[in-house]
Parts: structure tokens; C-alpha cells; sequence
């Protein structure tokens, strides 16, 4: 199990090193970064077969809560395994000189995977952190005026999100005197106050800035229309799933029967509205496509906002289906990075582009039988199941916003389709073949609908149960003091 720590060290080893590789041998540099991301995957493969019960490594020998910790479970492996085969499908490999994007892309890959691994906050803020510095660089990594002017408010933006981020956790340290998750959990009535809550919602808001949460999303549509389409493509697949992550950790372990599930709830609601709305008017493609994903954040916030097995296993299908779906619209852009009415005829050149798009964007929309139709039937099924008022209104807001999603993106769909002179002026759309092995994912998720829906139901019932995320780290049973929990999860453990 320990092997997994090769995932952080090995590639922020090599991304230093990799300027050094590259004096010596620009082949050898070259095939360096693929070869690390290669490695993080099986290590992650391994571990993931290997593991039966969620695991706890305790790194240099200091337990927890003293010590840093790793909590490993099939949540957290999973993303592990993500992070490298998602990179390693956006890598730039046409690009034999990047050397600097190719270094940050390896610091992104390390920072990600500490990020789904660690276990207290302290070691969530730094890789956050890291993630956050890979990320600014990747925004300006086209070296544009415009780029670097987008880059630059993101880096304004989300240095605020850290002095909010910071704030919360010291104001938590301050109530329970640790920030080992599994503490925090033992801990938890201490939280469960104004100062706590506000300390939650200072972390929301602050971790938010890359989840794009609203109002906190304001450098999303700059940076993703200005950034090269595998940098957007990372950026909304990727790094935003991360810190949704991160947010629902803490509010699983720490916060769990409490009102800060309502601020999840709020936010989304929020983000849903301004994002699919803001969507709706764009005028290209990638700006739409930020838009876009500012909605589907607020989705997968809604669904993570349901308490218990239910909005867990909703939120990791939106996630995932996101996770897919996006960037494979994201590397569209590439050659169709235009206004949407000039984009007329151009199904004409790139046939299987535009069939790509529509098999997305209907999957995205919730078109039966598509992956997506069940993740949101997920997602309905868990607001119902509430029973409140309050997230009725929610799934009055996201039945609306499916229609105003389903007009954009069908619009387009039809611009596509429709007869121009002027289709010879467009290029030829690329990144079909990464576009396709998407494509591919997505329809044997289809295919393997019942598996599937069972393997990711037993991760959501594992990664929403606090009482065994509290065993796993200080190996003892935490029942007496979760009197929150009932008489079935405790005879789970």
C-alpha cells in the first residue's frame, strides 16, 4: 500500500528534474513525462485490486493525528488512477520544445494525487496550494497577451480563495486544536456552531475558486477561452472535480449532520443558474462550454448536498460523467474555436467531430439511455427523496436549467448540420481520436450500466460513512462517540 506515495514523489521529482533530462537528451525528455504518468497509473491499479477495506498510511512513522496521513479507499484510488490516464490522454506530445508546460503538467499530476490522498487539512491546503501555482501556469502557458491577462485575474481570484481558505481552517483549529480529518470527525459537535459553520463556508468559498463555485467563478470563461484546449479541458475535468473532492471530504468527516450541507445546496443552486444562463447567451463555442461547466459544478455540488449513501452515489456518477463528457468537448474547440453562426456547414468537413458533439451533448442533456439520463435520474431521485421544500425549489432550478441546456447545445447541433457556402473557410476539427476513446468510455459505461451502477454505489457507501473513515485512521471503534449514527452503519463496521 505504501507504493502509492511514488505518485506524489516520482513526478515532483522528475518535473525538477526534467530540465536536466532535457539538456542531456530531448528524446529522453520527451518520452519522460508519459512514462511517469504510466507509473502513477499501474501503482494506482495495484493498490486499487489490492485494496479490500479502506487503509490509513501514516507517513515517517508519526500516527496520526501528530503525523501526516494518507487515507486510502476506493473513492480516493480512483481518482488516483484518473489523474494520470486523463493527463496522459491531454499530454502535449506534438510538442517536442514545451518543456515548461510539460514540467508544470508533472507538478499537476503530483499536487492532484496528494490532493485525493491526504487526510487532514493542513496537507489538503499545501497541495491545493501546488495545484493552484500548476495551474497558473498552464493558463498562460500559450504565452498571449490575452492569456496572460486571464491567467493573471485567476491568480487574483484565487489568492483571495486562499486567505478565505486559510481563514477557515485556523478558525477550526482554534475549536478543536487539530486538522487531522479523522480527529475533526471525533471532534465534530465542537463544529457544530456558528463559528464552526462559518469557518466551513470561508473553506467552501476558498477551495471553491477551482471547483467553480459561484461567485468565486468569475476567471473561468477568460481563462477557458483564452487557454489552449488541452489546458481547458484539464482545468473543467480535472482540477475542478478535485476540489469538489476536497469540499465533500470535509463535509462528510467533519460537518456530517449539520447545516453546511445547505450551503452546498446554495451554491449549486446558485451556480446552476448563472452558469447554464450565462451558457445560453454565449456566443462561442469554449466560452459557452465554461459556462457550461460552471452548471454542471452546481449539478454535482446539488447532488453532494443530499445527505448520506443516496447524494453520495449521485454525486460521483455527475462527477465522473462530467469528468468524461467535458473535456472531450473542450478539445473540439481546437479548430471550431469560433462564433457559434460561423460554424454553419461544418459537419460537412469533420463528419465524425459533429457526431462526437452530439453524442456528448445529448448524454450531457440527460437523453435516455445515455450515462447521463441516469446520472441525473440519480440526482432527481436523491432530491425527492428529501422531501423538503427547499430542495424541491432545487430540482425546480435544475429542470429548468436541463431545458435552457438542452436549446443551446441543440442549437449548435443544428448549426452544424446546416448548409453554408462559407464551410470551406473552417478547418478541419482535431483531437478526433482522443475525442473518439471518450466516446468509447462513454458508451461502455452504457453497456456496463448494472456493474458499473453496483461498483460505484459500494464506493459511495464507503466514502459516506464517517464512523469508518474514523476506524480506518486511529484503528478503534468510534461508535460511542458518533451517537449521530444508527444501529445499521454501526454494525457495518
Amino acid at each position: 500500500m505504501n507504493s502509492i506515495v511514488l505518485n506524489i514523489a516520482l513526478p515532483l521529482l522528475v518535473a525538477f528534474l526534467l530540465p536536466l533530462i532535457h539538456a542531456s537528451s530531448r528524446i529522453a525528455a520527451r518520452i519522460t513525462g508519459p512514462l511517469v504518468l504510466m507509473v502513477m497509473m499501474w501503482s494506482a491499479v495495484i493498490v486499487f485490486k489490492a485494496l479490500e477495506y479502506p487503509v490509513s498510511i501514516a507517513l515517517g512513522g508519526f500516527l496520526p493525528p501528530v503525523g501526516v496521513s494518507f487515507h486510502l479507499d476506493q473513492l480516493a484510488l480512483l481518482m488516483a488512477t484518473i489523474i494520470p490516464l486523463l493527463m496522459l490522454l491531454l499530454w502535449p506530445y506534438q510538442y517536442e520544445q514545451n518543456l515548461r508546460e510539460q514540467t508544470v503538467l508533472l507538478l499537476l499530476a503530483a499536487a492532484s494525487s496528494g490532493l485525493a490522498l491526504s487526510g487532514d487539512l493542513f496537507n489538503i491546503y499545501v497541495f491545493y496550494e501546488l495545484i493552484s501555482v500548476a495551474s497558473f501556469g498552464l493558463a498562460a502557458a500559450n504565452r498571449q497577451a490575452s492569456s496572460f491577462a486571464a491567467a493573471f485575474r485567476y491568480l487574483l481570484i484565487s489568492g483571495l480563495g486562499t486567505v478565505l481558505a486559510l481563514t477557515g481552517i485556523a478558525l477550526i483549529y482554534t475549536q478543536t486544536g487539530t486538522l487531522n480529518l479523522a480527529q475533526l470527525g471525533l471532534l465534530s459537535s465542537r463544529l457544530d456552531n456558528p463559528l464552526g459553520l462559518s469557518a466551513f463556508a470561508l473553506i467552501l468559498l476558498g477551495i471553491g475558486v477551482k471547483a467553480e463555485i459561484f461567485p468565486l467563478n468569475g476567471w473561468v470563461a477568460e481563462v477557458y477561452s483564452t487557454a489552449s484546449t488541452r489546458t481547458s479541458a484539464l482545468l473543467a475535468g480535472l482540477v475542478s472535480k478535485l476540489a469538489v473532492l476536497a469540499i465533500v471530504r470535509i463535509l462528510v468527516v467533519a460537518y456530517d449532520d449539520s447545516e453546511a450541507g445547505l450551503m452546498l445546496l446554495v451554491f449549486g443552486v446558485l451556480g446552476i443558474i448563472w452558469g447554464e444562463f450565462s451558457a445560453w447567451r454565449a456566443q462561442d463555442l469554449k466560452r459557452m462550454f465554461a459556462y457550461s461547466s460552471i452548471g454542471q459544478l452546481g449539478m454535482i455540488l446539488l447532488a453532494f448536498s443530499i445527505p448520506g449513501e443516496a447524494g453520495m452515489f449521485a454525486g460521483i456518477a455527475m462527477m465522473l460523467h462530467h469528468l468524461v463528457v467535458k473535456p472531450a468537448l473542450f478539445l473540439l474547440t481546437e479548430k471550431w474555436n469560433h462564433g457559434t453562426d460561423s460554424l454553419r456547414g461544418a459537419a460537412r468537413l469533420s463528419p465524425l467531430a459533429a457526431a462526437l458533439f452530439v453524442l456528448f451533448a445529448l448524454s450531457l442533456i440527460g437523453v435516455p439511455p445515455l450515462p447521463g439520463f441516469w446520472a441525473k435520474m440519480l440526482l432527481m431521485s436523491g432530491l425527492v427523496g428529501m422531501d423538503t421544500s427547499v430542495y424541491y425549489i432545487a430540482l425546480a432550478v435544475l429542470m429548468i436549467a436541463t431545458v435552457v441546456e438542452a436549446q443551446y447545445l441543440i442549437r449548435i447541433a443544428v448549426t452544424l448540420y446546416s448548409a453554408s457556402d462559407r464551410s470551406s473557410e473552417l478547418r478541419l476539427a482535431s483531437n478526433t481520436g482522443v475525442m473518439s476513446l471518450f466516446a468509447v468510455v462513454l458508451l461502455s459505461a452504457l453497456l456496463t450500466l448494472t456493474p458499473l451502477g453496483s461498483k460505484l454505489y459500494h464506493i459511495a457507501a464507503e466514502s459516506s460513512n464517517r464512523a469508518l473513515y474514523i476506524r480506518t485512521t486511529f484503528n478503534v471503534n468510534p461508535t460511542p462517540v458518533l451517537e449521530h449514527k444508527n444501529a445499521t452503519q454501526e454494525a457495518s463496521l
